[in-house]
């Protein structure tokens, strides 16, 4: 089944037989730190977003998105994308200590929270593209109640939230890890889609195949 943001509280609500005040005052929390578990454990392109931007002439910083968490890739528009190699900003220092060495840039790195840096500095503006993840509108503040976790990782959202609520309210043990147990499968049915379906394709590699025994 899929949830929207109303029916997976109530279903966290009706597994735990709770309807006391405070506990329902945090069942948004709990919500939300079942989505970030996953995000941070599981890999999946509902995550992933490309964004294009300008790099300016004489200017080796490029501001980083609102919504970035990590990159994926960064490429510059020089009559077709060229991707530039992910350094850090120790290399990037030694290799070019001056910032009028100018050119293409072939390499970046994080600078700091809201910035890019790029070697050698540009010699003139360049489109970028920037695919990167971020962390999508989540299922509690979304238009319509519903979110793509909700809808094609029900089980996943379902367990990791009940064993936040669980933990709230320190409830027994063998049912904690009970809701434990089927976070972590619901996990691991997320990372064949993500990490194993979604990187490869039947022409290249050919169907998945189950070991005979």
């Amino acid at each position: 089944m899929a949830w929207t943001f109303t029916t997976l509280k109530s279903a966290i609500q009706d597994y735990t037989n709770n309807t006391e005040s405070t506990f329902v005052s945090y069942l948004d929390e709990f919500i939300v730190n079942t989505e970030d578990r996953i995000q941070k454990l599981v890999s999946l392109p509902v995550f992933r977003k490309n964004v294009t931007g300008t790099l300016t002439s004489g200017n080796q910083y490029l501001t980083v998105p609102t919504d970035f968490l990590s990159p994926h890739s960064l490429a510059v528009d020089n009559s077709g994308y060229e991707m530039l190699l992910f350094k850090d900003v120790a290399f990037i220092r030694e290799a070019y200590p001056s910032s009028s060495t100018t050119g293409i840039p072939k390499y970046y790195a994080r600078f700091d929270e809201d910035s890019f840096i790029v070697a050698p500095t540009p010699s003139s503006n360049l489109t970028v593209e920037l695919h990167y993840e971020y962390k999508p509108t989540s299922i509690t503040t979304s238009s319509d109640g519903t979110s793509w976790l909700g809808t094609n990782a029900a089980d996943a959202m379902l367990y990791g939230s009940l064993v936040e609520a669980y933990t709230f309210m320190k409830g027994e043990p063998d049912v904690m890890a009970n809701y434990q147990k089927r976070f972590d499968e619901a996990l691991g049915r997320l990372k064949v889609l993500g990490e194993g379906k979604n990187t490869k394709d039947n022409y290249r590699t050919g169907p998945v195949r189950q070991q005979v025994t």
